[in-house]
């Protein structure tokens, strides 16, 4: 067996192959100890920019523990394959097949820490591999580093002075170890890793880099490696500003929608000349300004998005464009957010939709969770006020806890839970509702308005004052008076 890990936190692996219609060429068969009735389910990214997860196939695993997905893809492609919060990714090529097998597992970690905080790897294991497949090469590869780094930490530590010669040295042990093979992806792979490393220890400079392995190259969109590193390369390099141009003065051209300016000033760098790599790089530079509203407006971010993707003549960049856009409506005021339907505490089901015409004030928490309480009994003491003065919202509680039985009990057999007399709700493990509402901790809060859509990117919570103040409230609309008793 083959145990996965990954050694390189800085590396944002990309893909550019999928699914064609009912087409496969990969399958992979799954062995899961204590996973019986779970759902498992395969990812990849979309693209290098917005990295959307995009589902591949998904499965139930069966009584018999095993489960089969199927993927087509026409290039080595980085998967993720996920059961409930858990994940691990590897690389799938073309034409093999892949069997894997998870151990004995807890799957109630996610009650005793935050994992998407501090995520916890799902033991994907690789079972009868052969020599030399594309996932033990980089296994291998990435042990080696690990090895190297923690015999000479020292000199790798940005706590001290980093030395350029014990880099040098880690070059030599791995041409030695794991020297090139006919898999050209493996190549490309251990070349951009440490190329990433190199420049992240500052032991060259962005321009050498660029020369090196950008510069009268063609881009590779498809590479996960290539753009990985580019991205590495221009992070942060001009949404900040430039050494000739400030940040203030590209906010200014973004904000009223000068395309034409704002790329061609770009190519004052001399490294941004060759116009393909430039706009590449302004795409890259808009998505890290839709975060930065000290300079830049997120509307007019999200239009100069579009309106370079509607110019290009890079077919690449079209597409990127449009899935930027796409990721950041998906976030904005007014973006619909997908219906639902959960069991109550009786378990009788109950839809989203059923509530559509009124304002809907989404909470979703855990019953043993003290911060969660503290907002729980905010929410309580501004029920019976707030439904009395708006008949057009309704307080939503989704329980988050894994058993049904936690939310029954809170509800049901004590004092307190006769105080929570609203909309309580059950998740039933449906962990890609959570995902699809980015709850990523507890308490989370979303308001959504009549007709269904996002009110708020960020909806502030019960002990912030705001229900005293939401958007359900009527209107107060003041006695006209003439102007001069005014």
């Amino acid at each position: 067996m083959i145990r996965l890990f990954r050694f390189f936190s800085i590396v944002i692996l990309v893909t550019c192959a999928g699914v064609v219609g009912a087409q496969t060429n990969i399958v992979i068969h799954g062995e899961v100890v204590n996973g019986a009735g779970k759902e498992v389910s395969l990812y990849r990214y979309s693209d290098m920019l917005t990295r959307t997860e995009v589902t591949v196939d998904q499965a139930v695993i069966g009584d018999n523990r095993t489960f089969e997905l199927k993927a087509y893809a026409n290039y080595p492609t980085l998967m993720m394959l996920q059961i409930e919060n858990y994940s691990q990714s590897f690389f799938v090529e073309p034409g093999r097949d892949y069997e894997v097998y998870v151990p004995r597992f807890d799957w109630n970690i996610d009650e005793k820490k935050n994992v998407f905080l501090e995520p916890e790897v799902l033991p994907l294991e690789f079972v009868n591999m052969p020599a030399g497949e594309l996932n033990g090469l980089i296994s291998d590869f990435e042990a080696v580093v690990a090895q190297y780094i923690d015999d000479h930490r020292m000199y790798f530590d940005s706590r001290f002075r980093p030395q350029k010669r014990y880099f040098d040295s880690l070059e030599a042990v791995v041409a030695k170890q794991c020297p090139d093979t006919k898999n050209e992806f493996f190549n490309r792979y251990k070349r951009y890793q440490l190329a990433s490393m190199k420049y992240s220890l500052h032991f060259d400079t962005r321009r050498g880099m660029v020369n090196r392995y950008i510069k009268n190259q063609p881009i590779l969109y498809y590479d996960d490696n290539y753009m990985s590193f580019f991205t590495t390369l221009f992070a942060n390099t001009v949404s900040k500003g430039t050494t000739k141009i400030p940040a203030w003065q590209l906010g200014n051209w973004v904000n009223t929608l000068n395309v034409k300016v704002f790329l061609d000033s770009l190519g004052t760098d001399t490294l941004l000349r060759n116009e393909q790599v430039r706009e590449l790089v302004a795409l890259q530079a808009l998505q890290e300004a839709y975060y930065m509203p000290r300079y830049y407006e997120s509307g007019k971010v999200v239009q100069m998005i579009d309106m370079i993707g509607s110019k290009s003549k890079f077919p690449e960049h079209k597409i990127l464009a449009q899935r930027l856009v796409a990721s950041f409506r998906q976030q904005e005021q007014g973006a619909e957010m997908p219906s639902f339907s959960l069991p109550d505490v009786e378990k009788r089901q109950v839809s989203l939709d059923s509530m559509k015409g009124k304002w809907v004030y989404l909470s979703f928490v855990r019953v043993g969770d003290p911060n969660c309480i503290s907002e729980i009994e905010t929410l309580a003491h501004f029920k019976d006020s707030i439904y009395a003065k708006s008949k057009n919202v309704e307080f939503v509680t989704i329980c988050c806890d894994r058993e049904f039985q936690k939310m029954y009990h809170f509800l049901k057999n004590t004092k307190r839970g006769q105080k929570y007399n609203w909309t309580w709700l059950h998740f039933n493990g449906n962990y890609k509702l959570l995902e699809r509402y980015q709850v990523v901790s507890f308490p989370h809060f979303i308001l959504l308005n009549p007709e269904g859509q996002l009110q708020y990117t960020v909806t502030p919570s019960p002990a912030s004052g705001f229900l005293l103040h939401g958007p359900w409230q009527p209107k107060q609309q003041e006695e006209e008076r003439p102007f001069f008793l005014r």
